[in-house]
């Protein structure tokens, strides 16, 4: 069984969704669980979180200094995306590396 995590907008989760032919599970819809988020911040580290999103660029630097679980939880749009669980193995985004590994 193969899970999706992301936003129903983003042109790379769309990308994921085809390419898998599974549902997406919209972030901003369906919020994550904290236990979901301390799972996948497990298996990714820093890299969970996206400075790159314009949400990033508009939070102050006393907000980015906050926990990044507080963060995602407060802005799911910062995560990066898409988080893809298969058989129990979590992947991060939609690169070659993760595309090598799913099709």
């Amino acid at each position: 069984m193969t899970l999706i995590y992301g936003i129903k907008t983003c042109d790379t989760c769309r990308k994921a969704v085809k390419a898998l032919g599974e549902e997406l599970t919209d972030i901003r819809e369906t919020p994550l669980s904290r236990a979901q988020l301390e799972r996948f911040h497990a298996a990714f580290g820093e890299a969970l979180v996206n400075t790159r999103s314009t949400t990033w660029r508009g939070l102050s630097e006393a907000e980015r200094a906050r926990d990044p679980l507080d963060l995602l939880t407060d802005h799911p749009t910062l995560m990066k995306r898409p988080v893809i669980e298969r058989d129990g193995t979590l992947y991060l985004g939609w690169g070659k590396d993760v595309q090598a590994a799913l099709l």
